[in-house]
């Protein structure tokens, strides 16, 4: 498993957005969470296609953080099944690694 991690949610607010950035990093879940938005989303629910705006949340981590991070946004998430992807980081500056390492501990 990679050492550090991106892991991607959306919420329908941003408020909603800002506040899952700011609790992950608080509690040393993530490095940084940035909010991107407003993002338009086309999506399948309930057997009909559905637009909608969304806000776009990604976090900085590591791979050890990544269960307890996943766990605090599905805890905090203002849907019922969010959205929460995870992807290695396969490279990146040295600096910018220990960073991450330093800012979840």
């Amino acid at each position: 498993m990679a050492d550090f991690m991106i892991v991607l949610t959306t919420t329908d607010t941003q408020a909603a957005a800002r506040s899952l950035s700011r609790s992950a990093v608080e509690k040393s879940l993530a490095a940084s969470g940035q909010v991107t938005g407003p993002i338009e989303t086309t999506y399948r629910h309930l057997g009909e296609v559905c637009q909608g705006v969304e806000w776009q949340v990604t976090f900085r981590t590591t791979s050890d953080r990544r269960t307890a991070l996943e766990e605090h946004l599905v805890s905090h998430h203002p849907y019922d099944s969010p959205e929460v992807i995870a992807f290695a980081i396969d490279a990146g500056r040295h600096e910018h690694l220990e960073w991450i390492t330093r800012a979840t501990r």
